[in-house]
């Protein structure tokens, strides 16, 4: 590594006083921009089947009883923060900049700000450190990781894929005796050896990671911080370095423009169908049915080709929705029927029959057992005053 300068201390006045944490906490590096996308949109808001993108790595967290979790994010922190704040609500969240921008080392200086009042924490405590833009990853992979840390006694864990599944990614660089020496970019002169490939998801021992991210160097030509460096520093001060090897890299894929967004959405939505398809909804063509991650379908519901269910559209049991029906922010009573249909914001009544080619604007109010007939437009002017 290129020593030239040593990271900067982050800002005073990022320090957020939130108490002690329990024995596992997260922070989550969102340093990308929006340059690829072509968005004006912040890049961990880009949507994906009806969620913000970083919204699924925090969702990934949420079994692992994870008591803080912290945001640094590259541009835009009061957008993200407040979106994510209507979205979800979760108390444990925290929402910086990355004041600096200078790589992922200078984010990690700016996500340890809110834990500089924890004098008196456990130095077993854990941090998993993860990028923003790998919303498929699962829930069980970041346990495992965290399970391969804790057994292995470790200072770090890192998360390993096989070189050739993540070509783009950094290489894992490892010892004489297989064990592991840093990470470094994929251009590098040694990386043209390395088996493994890093994704950037991390476990430390949290006591350990402040120091060492401290003492990472920038890159003489980029000036850039990389936290794959601490794994470097902590090798070097004779601290143990543990890899979790996992075979599922389609798990990781980075989304960073809008092709990479468009296959996250597909395999998201894949995911989604499968998962209530096994709960109990009938689905006639899963390819062509697009249910948002935060819809709630009910048992023996059944949605035929061409269905989009998005927002918080919400099905009751016994249901059946399209052929070619896009419900948003709909509430669907037992047993309606809705075919060939446009709704948003609207609530059918159990039994109700709408369509074809019918269109129900916000706020319009489809009785219970009401029969509307083929092309119905109702708005909520039409309804009844009570």
């Amino acid at each position: 590594m290129n020593q030239q300068e040593s990271a900067p201390n982050p800002p005073a006045d990022e320090f957020f006083g939130l108490g002690r944490p329990p024995a596992l906490s997260a922070m989550i590096l969102d340093v990308g921009r929006s340059d690829r996308m072509r968005s004006a949109r912040p890049k961990s808001l880009q949507m994906l089947s009806g969620q913000p993108m970083v919204q699924y790595v925090i969702d990934a967290l949420g079994a692992l009883r994870v008591g803080r979790i912290v945001l640094v994010v590259a541009e835009h922190s009061d957008e993200v923060a407040k979106r994510l704040a209507r979205d979800s609500a979760d108390p444990r969240l925290v929402v910086i900049a990355d004041r600096y921008g200078r790589g992922d080392g200078t984010a990690a200086l700016a996500g340890l700000a809110p834990f500089s009042d924890d004098h008196d924490s456990d130095d077993e405590d854990d941090l998993l450190v993860l990028p923003g833009d790998l919303p498929l990853l699962p829930a069980s992979t970041v346990e495992a990781l965290v399970r391969r840390h804790r057994e292995a006694g470790a200072a770090a864990t890192v998360l390993t894929v096989p070189v050739t599944s993540l070509p783009a990614a950094d290489r894992v660089i490892t010892g004489r005796d297989d064990s592991l020496a840093r990470v470094t970019a994929a251009d590098a002169f040694e990386a043209a050896s390395a088996l493994w490939a890093s994704p950037g998801v991390y476990c430390f021992r949290r006591s350990l990671f402040a120091p060492a991210v401290r003492r990472i160097p920038a890159d003489s030509e980029t000036g850039v911080f990389r936290v794959g460096d601490v794994l470097e520093v902590l090798t070097e001060a004779g601290h143990r370095v543990a890899t979790f090897e996992h075979h599922a890299p389609g798990d990781l894929a980075v989304v960073d423009d809008r092709v990479s967004l468009a296959e996250a959405e597909a395999e998201i939505r894949r995911r989604t169908n499968t998962a209530w398809m096994q709960r109990g909804v009938a689905m006639v063509d899963p390819g062509r049915t697009y249910i948002d991650a935060t819809v709630q379908l009910s048992i023996d519901v059944t949605l035929f080709p061409g269905t989009m269910l998005q927002g918080a559209t919400v099905v009751g049991p016994g249901a059946e929705i399209g052929p070619d029906t896009r419900l948003i922010d709909c509430a669907v009573g037992r047993a309606a029927v809705v075919e060939k249909t446009v709704a948003r914001e609207a609530e059918i009544g159990d039994g109700a029959r709408v369509g074809p080619f019918a269109v129900l604007d916000p706020g319009t109010q489809i009785p219970a057992a009401t029969v509307t007939g083929p092309f119905y437009h109702a708005s909520s002017d039409d309804q009844p005053e009570d």
